[in-house]
Formats: structure tokens, C-alpha cells, sequence
């Protein structure tokens, strides 16, 4: 009975012994844990100062709007990198271990994120190349709009009927892009058919005379009109004029809508499709 008291004290006096050592060590670790925490801290407050700091100087740098997204989203991601870096060397942890754990979690992250790695490249791609730039409309695998950001993962469109689409940057630089917006001026291009009983010469005349009116037509280079096709059912005119890229869309309704009245004006028919039916009657 005694050597069974005397075995449960030693045990006892080794626990208190263990917790006694725990205590000392939790206590001398203290410091450097508080030390870890006020530095991660400052350097989130840090992190945060250069950001304004970095989005001031972007606004007033000569750098494209879609780039500032861009770099901002990359400066964070580095900055809050290395802060945790930082407080896990100060709280003891090797360097080669810190290494080896980002270099396991960055083939992990690797693996089950390839697609949004090539985002990021097609991104990075984007920025080099400059297809496009904040502002610019364009049409990238038949989804059109308006430019508005590039992000690390993809670019932000906004739709003539403002829907916000957003095309994923691999995508993106593998497509074949259309910038509508890149040169200032543009050529609208448009057909008018008329009936085989008009004088072609009236009908064009009457085009001609819309084209040379119209003040956002541009005289040089020289607008174009003349008889396309002989078809059929009808003769096609032909029109190809010059505009300053933003009023594209304004001569192109403004000369339909214009020319269908001095149609009207002239007596100039434009043809319409008709079904000749032969009744026989047997009677």
C-alpha cells in the first residue's frame, strides 16, 4: 500500500513538475507572441496606408484605368504575403519550414486552381499587349460592350442595355477581339434598294444629296455611292462615308431614315416582296 501512495505522488509531483515547465515556457513565449501580434497589426495598418497611397498615385499617374485594378489587386496580395512571413519568423518558425509549406500550398493551389491561374497570366497578357483600355467598345467572341475594369481574374464589360458581363482573362487572350473604339474615325457602310421602274440616276442623286447635307460626315476621305448590284428584284445603291468613330451610330440611322424620305420626296419606289397567284377556274 505504501509503494502505491509513493507511485501516485511521484506521478503527481511529475505532473505538477510538466505544468510548472508548460507554465514557464508558455510564459517566456509570451513576449515574442505579443511581439508577432503588435507587429502583424502595424503591418496591416501599414498595408492598408500603402494601398491609398497607391491608388492616389495610380489616379494621378499617365498609367490606363484598367491597369490600376490590376496592380493594386498584385501590390495587396504581395504586401499581406509578406506581413504573415514576417510574424511567423518572429513566433520561431524556420524559414525552410515557412518555404516548404508555401511551396507544398502553391502546388496544391496550383492543381486545383489551374484555370484561374491562366486567368491571372491572361491578365498579365492583356496589360502587355493592350487590345483594349477602359473606355473602349469592343467585341470579344461575340460578347460586346463597353470596357470598364481589368481585374486579376477577368474584364469587366458593360453592355449598350447595361448589363455588366464579366469574360474571364484566359478567355480573353485567346479571343479574337474587335475594338470599335481604337481609331477615331470609322467608315459606315450601308445598301439601297430600289425597284427596277426608277430611274437608278433619280435614286442616286437623291443619295448623294443626303450624303453631302449630313455635317458629320467627313469630306475626306471622299464619300462613296454608287450602284452596287443589278438584281432580280431590285437595283442596290451602295454608300460607304466617313465619321469621327463617335458619331458612328448616329450617320448610320440619321442616312437610313434621311434617304427613305427623300425617297419618298422623289417618287422613288423601294421594292417589297409580292406572291403573283394564278386562279384557274375549271368552271
Amino acid at each position: 500500500m505504501p509503494d502505491e501512495l509513493l507511485t501516485f505522488n511521484e506521478i503527481q509531483e511529475k505532473g505538477a513538475t510538466f505544468m510548472n515547465r508548460l507554465w514557464e515556457s508558455f510564459t517566456a513565449y509570451v513576449p515574442t507572441l505579443i511581439l508577432a501580434l503588435v507587429l502583424f497589426i502595424i503591418g496591416t495598418i501599414v498595408n492598408k496606408l500603402v494601398m491609398r497611397l497607391l491608388g492616389r498615385g495610380l489616379k494621378k499617374s499617365r498609367l490606363d484605368v484598367t491597369v490600376h485594378s490590376f496592380l493594386s489587386s498584385l501590390v495587396k496580395i504581395a504586401l499581406y504575403s509578406l506581413v504573415i512571413i514576417i510574424t511567423l519568423t518572429i513566433l520561431g518558425i524556420p524559414m525552410n519550414s515557412i518555404i516548404a509549406v508555401v511551396g507544398s500550398a502553391g502546388l496544391a493551389i496550383g492543381l486545383a486552381m489551374q484555370t484561374s491561374l491562366s486567368n491571372v497570366a491572361g491578365g498579365v497578357i492583356i496589360l502587355v499587349t493592350k487590345p483594349f483600355k477602359a473606355g473602349d467598345y469592343v467585341d470579344i467572341n461575340d460578347t460586346s460592350g463597353t470596357v470598364e475594369e481589368i481585374s486579376v481574374i477577368t474584364t469587366k464589360l458593360c453592355t449598350p442595355d447595361n448589363k455588366i458581363i464579366y469574360v474571364p482573362n484566359g478567355t480573353v487572350s485567346n479571343a479574337v477581339i474587335v475594338n470599335y473604339s481604337r481609331q477615331t474615325t470609322r467608315r459606315v457602310e450601308t445598301v439601297f434598294s430600289i425597284s427596277h421602274k426608277n430611274e437608278f440616276r433619280k435614286a442616286l442623286k437623291a443619295v448623294k444629296t443626303v450624303i453631302s447635307e449630313h455635317t458629320k460626315i467627313l469630306r475626306e476621305p471622299e464619300p462613296f455611292a454608287r450602284v452596287k448590284s443589278i438584281s432580280q428584284g431590285s437595283i442596290d445603291i451602295e454608300t460607304k462615308v466617313w465619321v469621327n468613330s463617335s458619331d458612328y451610330w448616329d450617320v448610320f440611322y440619321d442616312l437610313t431614315e434621311l434617304v427613305k424620305e427623300a425617297f419618298d420626296r422623289e417618287g422613288i419606289i423601294i421594292p417589297c416582296n409580292q406572291l403573283d397567284v394564278n386562279m384557274v377556274n375549271d368552271l
